[in-house]
């Protein structure tokens, strides 16, 4: 396909100027004439020209998986198999649910030789992202025409809920610096723990802890040692809700829940866990729990691709579904979005899940709340957004005293704080010995 080159416009609106001049001295007129013969003699050769250049082949770099929300580079490498240099430009027609940097880009591939052209891209939705045919636009010699050609192949790739965190933490847990992303240290107590090794008498051991036995046989104080206990059941329950859809930055509510769940589920997976999930959507997914290494890439695979739904949660269908599939004592983390509203469906169903599982309500708090409260009020306006805001968050608050005081464990904190929040009431539970 032939396109006009801006070339070719600007001296197509010249020769219009000329006319316009020739019209009002008619002796110029066979100069106007000669011109006007020469740009469409001229263009026509450069327009035959242009249609037999041969496009150079073009290949797609990128990684079979994306992390959500991070930028990455693509690479568009181009091969000229003739021996004459090729100028195009560049667009790669890429997903639509990305934010991307760097394109068109103006490219000469030399004689038999290649080029490489790179722009950035910044995934704003996970799942199954398709890019398209690249387009180049081939400059002809003289410049005056582009022909659009369609260039190298469809390719994919999958975005994946930010694991960045995730890879933190690994590092951090190898050099036991955990307390460098807020994950608390705190010392055991309660009785619900394993027995891990004997060891000498430590200043601050607890005078339950000496072993009077192995103490009068080595004839120096020693000490159990103990760790929180393994083998237990961590069970995820997902809100794929409306409320979820709700946006915070650049992330919905829905994939800070992902982000959490998956470092949950890595951290119980070092402590000897066995980790699974139920996820509210319009088709549930149910993923038994498991401890093996690959947990945690399994789990990425079973919900890059889930998004929240439009219809209204329903908590107790919900806890219906996970008795049913969960018979063992588990530590079962709902993550949601709480409302005052929720007691029809939420209080029965708490009261199932709490007569053979623990349960813990981890609710997410726009942050826009705090912020209204935290603004200055100086108009009436603002004066009815804070008083309403403190009244909404009043009621909010003696929702969670109800579950509290119906035995769930409950957490409210705003989406950015929810991942170590998290971590480190499992923490909490695992060192208390409830579970």
């Amino acid at each position: 396909m032939l396109i006009p080159a801006n070339r070719l416009v600007w001296a197509a609106a010249a020769l219009v100027g000329l006319g316009v001049i020739v019209s009002m001295l008619p002796e110029f007129a066979y100069v106007w004439s000669v011109a006007a013969v020469l740009l469409v003699v001229f263009a026509a050769v450069d327009a035959l020209a242009a249609l037999r250049i041969r496009p150079p082949a073009v290949r797609r770099v990128l990684p079979g998986s994306l992390p959500l929300g991070v930028a990455h580079d693509v690479t568009l490498r181009l091969a000229n198999p003739v021996a004459a240099a090729v100028t195009c430009d560049v667009h790669d027609h890429h997903p639509a649910g990305a934010e991307v940097h760097g394109l068109p880009q103006r490219v000469t591939v030399p004689a038999r030789g290649w080029a490489e052209i790179r722009y950035s891209l910044k995934p704003l939705t996970r799942g199954e992202h398709a890019f398209g045919l690249v387009e180049a636009r081939l400059v002809s010699r003289a410049g005056l025409w582009h022909v659009r050609r369609r260039l190298g192949e469809g390719s994919s790739t999958r975005v994946y809920p930010n694991f960045a965190a995730l890879t933190k933490f690994a590092l951090l847990a190898t050099d036991n610096r955990l307390s460098q992303i807020g994950v608390l240290q705190r010392r055991r107590r309660g009785e619900g723990l394993d027995f891990h090794q004997l060891r000498e008498y430590r200043e601050g051991d607890s005078q339950r802890q000496v072993d009077w036995k192995a103490t009068a046989r080595m004839r120096k104080l020693v000490s159990r040692e103990y760790q929180d206990e393994r083998d237990q059941q961590i069970v995820l329950l997902i809100d794929c809700g409306r409320r979820m859809n709700a946006q915070d930055a650049e992330l919905s509510h829905f994939d800070y829940v992902l982000n959490a769940a998956l470092l949950l589920a890595y951290v119980s997976l070092r402590q000897g866990d066995a980790v699974g999930f139920l996820a509210l959507a319009d088709d549930p997914r149910w993923f038994a729990p498991r401890k093996s290494a690959s947990t945690v890439s399994l789990i990425l695979n079973r919900v890059y691709d889930l998004h929240p739904t439009l219809k209204t949660t329903d908590y107790y269908s919900a806890a219906l579904e996970l008795m049913k599939h969960l018979r063992k004592r588990a530590l079962v983390v709902i993550l949601s979005n709480l409302r005052d509203e929720d007691d029809d469906t939420l209080a029965p169903a708490l009261k199932m899940l709490q007569s053979r599982h623990l349960v813990l309500f981890a609710s997410l708090r726009e942050g826009i709340l705090s912020r209204a409260l935290a603004t200055r009020i100086d108009s009436f306006d603002r004066a009815l957004t804070h008083a309403a805001t403190a009244e909404y968050l009043q009621r909010r608050e003696l929702a969670f005293r109800r579950l509290e005081r119906g035995g769930a464990v409950c957490l409210d904190v705003e989406p950015a704080d929810l991942p170590i929040a998290l971590v480190n009431r499992y923490i909490d539970i695992k060192r208390s010995g409830r579970l």
